[in-house]
């Protein structure tokens, strides 16, 4: 049956003028984002320029090399510090992972999130670390964040050294315990601040908190110190060992094993996008603090655990360290060259131990300027200007690993020296100063 076409109906409801909506205004929270990008700020000067070093993708990686903007460059930006991450063996092995358990766990360990390929990373760790007990997160920034939050809180302190990473200074801020920052490895001053604390508070819980091995200089913790301190004034030590785990110390367990005192730290902290060659955390102790931490620390209740892939990285990785004990004697041995060669050459590498080897440039602008020229030279390094170091040492991060062929850490010293004298960081004589060069040619 078909029904025959019938005009539109027609409203009856008489029409209404069409109102313009009144113009919103925004937020005056938002007022300082807009001046971020005002035309004549630092910001939008550097972009115009092409100086603008953060954010650059990287279309290829493969350990040593990456690929940007279409150019391959040798890499001494990355952390990836023993080489594994373009590894075929750890790659299988994340492949495997996710074959097996799918491509994430869809909540916290807390709850549904809890693998058995996360208690054998754990149980490995633990083994590896010579310590009862370790447990796991989802970033190492959130592992400092949660194991401060966990162990102090109010009516406790924390001991702070000023060049710790933001990590730990966003735990103790979490934490409500009170913090003290001592000046970055003065021990006169922390004494002092232990001191004052003891007499005025002497029940209060007290934690001294530090990096293991600082990542800007390069430079490991001086642990006997501290482990002498935290005994007088009965003090928990915690070493956040982002930067050491995997590098430094006896088989790569860290800057309290560089003096054959890892037994004598309460709490050691660590991560796995540098050495491990994937994402996530760690904090190892006795068995009832990490239980204790496992129950209270929000980062690790309320965050989704680490997915199958990087726990299996992880565990290839652990294992690759140990049997593979020689990446640890070439990182040591192209971390000494390296550090050689930037000195030879004049430059100012502050006190690195380490395969973190600051190259100090001096103003921000001349930083910027000194990346760009890297660029194009072919080496990608990291930009690092105030208030992440101090004012007028503005640097160059290096960063090395197991894998960088002699070749390409030639390149590398051949590009800075270059640079160097074309912007008159170093002179002809090869001499500077804070990054200022002291050469009438420069």
């Amino acid at each position: 049956m078909t029904t025959p076409d019938r005009p539109p109906r027609q409203s009856t409801r008489p029409e209404e003028p069409e109102q313009a909506s009144p113009a919103q205004e925004e937020p005056s929270l938002f007022e300082k984002c807009h001046r971020f990008f005002d035309p004549s700020g630092d910001y939008a000067k550097l972009k115009q320029a092409d100086l603008y070093p953060y954010f650059r993708p990287i279309e290829e990686s493969e350990g040593s090399r990456a690929v940007m903007n279409g150019d391959e460059l040798v890499m001494a930006g990355s952390n990836n510090y023993l080489g594994l991450t373009a590894d075929p063996r750890v790659k299988e092995a994340a492949q495997e992972a996710t074959a097996t358990y799918g491509t994430g766990c869809t909540g916290s360990r807390f709850l549904n999130g809890t693998l058995d390929l996360h208690l054998e990373l754990e149980e490995k760790l633990a083994d590896f670390m010579g310590k009862e007990e370790a447990v796991l997160f989802s970033t190492g920034y959130m592992t400092n964040e949660g194991v401060l939050e966990a162990v102090a809180g109010r009516g406790d302190i924390i001991f702070s050294d000023k060049d710790n990473h933001a990590c730990i200074n966003a735990g103790a801020q979490k934490s409500l315990a009170e913090t003290r920052r001592y000046r970055h490895n003065d021990f006169d001053h922390l004494r002092t601040m232990l001191e004052r604390a003891h007499a005025e508070r002497p029940d209060a819980g007290k934690l001294i908190a530090t990096d293991g091995v600082f990542s800007m200089s390069g430079k490991i913790a001086r642990v006997p110190e501290l482990i002498d301190l935290a005994n007088e004034f009965d003090a928990a030590l915690m070493l956040d060992d982002a930067h050491a785990i995997g590098v430094v110390g006896e088989g790569g367990r860290g800057s309290a094993s560089t003096f054959g005192l890892k037994d004598e730290v309460h709490l050691i902290t660590g991560t796995f996008s540098k050495s491990f060659a994937s994402i996530g955390g760690f904090c190892v102790g006795d068995r009832d603090v990490v239980e204790y931490i496992r129950h209270e620390a929000s980062t690790h209740i309320f965050s989704a655990s680490m997915p199958p892939s990087t726990v299996a990285t992880v565990l290839k990785s652990l294992e690759i360290l140990q049997n593979e004990p020689e990446r640890l004697d070439r990182l040591h041995e192209i971390s000494d060259y390296m550090r050689d060669g930037f000195r030879n050459l004049g430059f100012d590498v502050w006190e690195s131990e380490t395969p973190i080897i600051p190259v100090v440039i001096g103003d921000m602008e001349r930083c910027f300027r000194f990346w760009r020229e890297l660029i194009d030279q072919g080496v990608f390094v990291n930009a690092v200007v105030p208030p992440a170091v101090p004012k007028g040492q503005a640097l160059m991060r290096t960063s090395y690993m197991a894998t960088h062929t002699d070749e390409e850490l030639d390149q590398i010293l051949d590009a800075f020296h270059k640079v160097g004298k074309k912007l008159g960081v170093i002179g002809t004589n090869g001499h500077t100063t804070n990054g200022q060069s002291t050469s009438a040619d420069a």
